[in-house]
């Protein structure tokens, strides 16, 4: 495993617990909004496993899961070997992917504990958003794999009014009709991989407000972070 990044510490990012985040290396996607461009590139490791697990070790009892994410963590090639040994430490475990690896995501269900995956756009828009081209076809294959698994999930969204029209959220309602959880995302310039997109803005609470009230139709739960 190639790791970027370590937060001790979080109460935000595994709900309802508190976890240790492990940032990992290198992503195929290059969303121009992504707030961790470092990881995006480098493949200059920060920590070692045995530093990891060192610190894992003295963590037991002080925090509950370990939270995966990057990056993206569904292109390293020990992902599973690398969570089985979290959850033989006692821990739950939380993985963050963008859905583009199924295979690779459905060989670490057998050890996750609660997934989490961005919806970056509808299928016919995605491309664009992440600028590489992407199979639409994995992106299904992930969130019926995810919505099917028995395991606790949520699906995201990060929101700039330019890049997502109103119609097109009904597009994603449609792509992950019939889910748990959606969390709609607002756009907070800060450090992203495209500076160009600073200026950019997302939708008014009362146009969020709106926008959920649609969705709520074809999803269970629609919340704004």
């Amino acid at each position: 495993m190639l790791i970027g990044g370590l937060q001790k510490t979080s109460f935000l990012d595994y709900p309802d617990k508190i976890s240790a985040i492990i940032f990992t290396l290198g992503c195929n996607f290059r969303c121009g909004y992504c707030h961790n461009p470092e990881l995006i590139n480098s493949m200059t490791a920060k920590y070692s496993e045995e530093e990891i697990f060192e610190f894992l070790n003295r963590r037991k009892g002080r925090i509950d899961g370990v939270v995966i994410t990057g990056g993206e963590p569904c292109i390293q090639k020990d992902l599973v070997e690398f969570i089985k040994k979290v959850k033989d430490l006692g821990f739950l475990v939380k993985l963050d992917t963008n859905g583009c690896f199924p295979e690779i995501l459905q060989k670490s269900m057998a050890y996750v504990d609660y997934i989490a995956m961005d919806i970056k756009a509808p299928l016919d828009n995605y491309s664009k958003i992440v600028n590489v081209n992407v199979d639409e076809e994995n992106i299904k294959k992930s969130i019926n794999l995810i919505m099917n698994s028995g395991i606790e999930y949520e699906f995201r969204t990060t929101v700039i009014r330019s890049m997502l029209s109103k119609n097109d959220f009904d597009n994603i309602g449609d792509l992950i009709s019939g889910a748990k959880k959606y969390y709609l995302q607002k756009f907070i310039p800060s450090k992203i991989l495209d500076e160009n997109l600073m200026k950019e803005s997302t939708y008014t609470d009362e146009e969020f407000s709106k926008i959920i009230s649609n969705l709520k139709t074809k999803i269970n739960t629609v919340k704004l972070r």
